[in-house]
């Protein structure tokens, strides 16, 4: 038991999402209620900046088994939450994080963009389909002080 508690924690602690909170929008009697649930996600390249992605969750009989599709919607906010430190050249794209949403087809994907002319950190977050993505997005920014220049790959 001791194993599995700690395997689920490295689990967590690997797909970066933090709970911070979640509201009740439909209420379903039997089953967990439709909800919409607040995660935070630390940038794992750029410390001193974490993202807040509120989103629908399914709930019902199909919720609570995992079988459920959550809608394709999610707002994101992105924070400087402490000293900005970018310890390495970050790609003018790249994608930071993701997440399965459906059982097997849908996932919940934020990418950061450099934008180098203006010194600001873009963070953009959609959701995708192994057939048909959405085009539903939401997208935030992180301006850094001009005398810390972002590093960008080349």
């Amino acid at each position: 038991m001791k194993h599995a508690s700690l395997l689920l924690l490295v689990l967590a602690s690997a797909a970066g999402a933090e709970p911070i909170g979640a509201v009740d929008t439909a209420f379903k009697l039997i089953g967990p209620d439709h909800k919409i649930v607040v995660d935070a996600y630390d940038d794992p390249k750029v410390s001193g900046v974490a993202c807040y992605v509120s989103r629908a969750k399914t709930g019902g009989i199909k919720g609570a088994i995992g079988l459920a599709e959550d809608k394709a919607e999610a707002s994101i906010a992105c924070r400087q939450v402490g000293p900005l430190q970018i310890s390495q050249p970050l790609p003018a794209q790249e994608e930071v994080f993701n997440e399965r949403i459906s059982l097997v087809f849908k996932r919940l994907r934020i990418v950061r963009m450099v934008d180098v002319k203006r010194n600001t950190l873009v963070y953009l977050t959609y959701s995708d389909r192994l057939i048909d993505g959405s085009p539903q997005n939401s997208v935030t920014a992180v301006p850094v002080a001009r005398e810390m220049p972002i590093p960008v790959k080349k």
